[in-house]
């Protein structure tokens, strides 16, 4: 009895570990940025968008027509070009950190239209067609070096109130956890099930952009979540728990949004108004203001 008291207590613990929010700027965040913003900016040199590959130590973009490869060595930090008007040699056309300083300076927006992807965490590449958004990791464990949330695609803050609201569920279709099991014959990881569960939430958004309408972002990603969990069980006795880092969580999902009439009338768990930056969140049936 005491060990699946144990197990429960460290597994509501985990929750913690998926809603908090998670704020990394690298490499490769910003050459998304960049890459993004080049190919609105410039789409008669980037006329189509295109995945991010990662081929060490580049991280690039090629465009078939007209057959031009745009990246970032990733052991220089410089921005180059290879391909159409700057022929078969790279060109260097600056270092990321001054080329992301002035997009910002310039009003410029980096992120994939609806889905603001500077926070999500480093070593997640985006591809966008129509209104569907693929997130992936490439088959790689994404690091989670603290006890902070997983922004996959943000909604950016408004400067206008659009009227639109929007209900968006995500939806867990596979996961698997690596590294942390139980010792318990025929228990279930409740880690995993419990984590499942949690992800399965609804979210309702006030005052959204209109791209952000009827928008679907598949995932397919691996957290490894060793450094966090660690830290965040360290008050536990792992009773019937067996942990062989690293600890891994794969998933697989799909994150879709409709418009609706009235946010408080919807069972979201939570509702943020993306022009206010307002936020309430669901208790027994009453949304609770939880900030201004």
């Amino acid at each position: 009895m005491n060990q699946n008291r144990q197990l429960i207590l460290s597994a509501c613990a985990l929750v913690l570990l998926f809603n908090t929010h998670l704020a990394i700027s690298s490499t490769t965040d910003n050459t998304e940025i960049l890459l993004n913003w080049a190919e609105q900016t410039y789409p008669e040199l980037f006329p189509s968008h295109q995945a991010t590959q990662n081929i060490e130590p580049w991280l690039f973009r090629h465009y078939p027509v007209p057959d031009i490869y745009a990246g970032v060595n990733q052991n220089d930090n410089g921005v180059y070009v290879l391909g159409g008007i700057w022929g078969s040699n790279p060109t260097f056309i600056g270092n990321l950190p001054d080329l992301i300083g002035q997009i910002a300076n310039s009003g410029g927006n980096g992120n994939i239209a609806a889905c603001d992807t500077t926070n999500a965490p480093a070593g997640i590449a985006y591809s966008q067609s129509g209104n569907v958004i693929s997130a992936t990791s490439n088959g790689q464990c994404v690091l989670l070096p603290d006890l902070t949330n997983t922004s996959i695609c943000q909604v950016p803050q408004q400067t206008t109130a659009s009227g639109i609201s929007l209900l968006s569920s995500n939806t867990i279709t596979s996961s698997r956890m690596e590294g942390l099991t139980t010792s318990i014959p025929g228990l279930p990881n409740p880690f995993q099930t419990i984590v499942d569960a949690t992800a399965n939430i609804k979210h309702c958004t006030i005052n959204a952009p209109t791209e952000a309408a009827n928008m679907v972002v598949n995932s397919d990603l691996c957290f490894d979540i060793t450094t966090p969990l660690s830290v965040l069980l360290a008050d536990f006795t792992l009773e019937g728990i067996v942990v062989t880092p690293p600890v891994n969580y794969f998933f697989t999902g799909t994150y879709a949004s409709e418009v609706v009439t009235d946010c408080f009338t919807t069972d979201a768990s939570t509702i943020s108004d993306a022009f206010t930056g307002e936020a309430w969140t669901n208790q027994n049936g009453s949304f609770l203001k939880t900030s201004n």
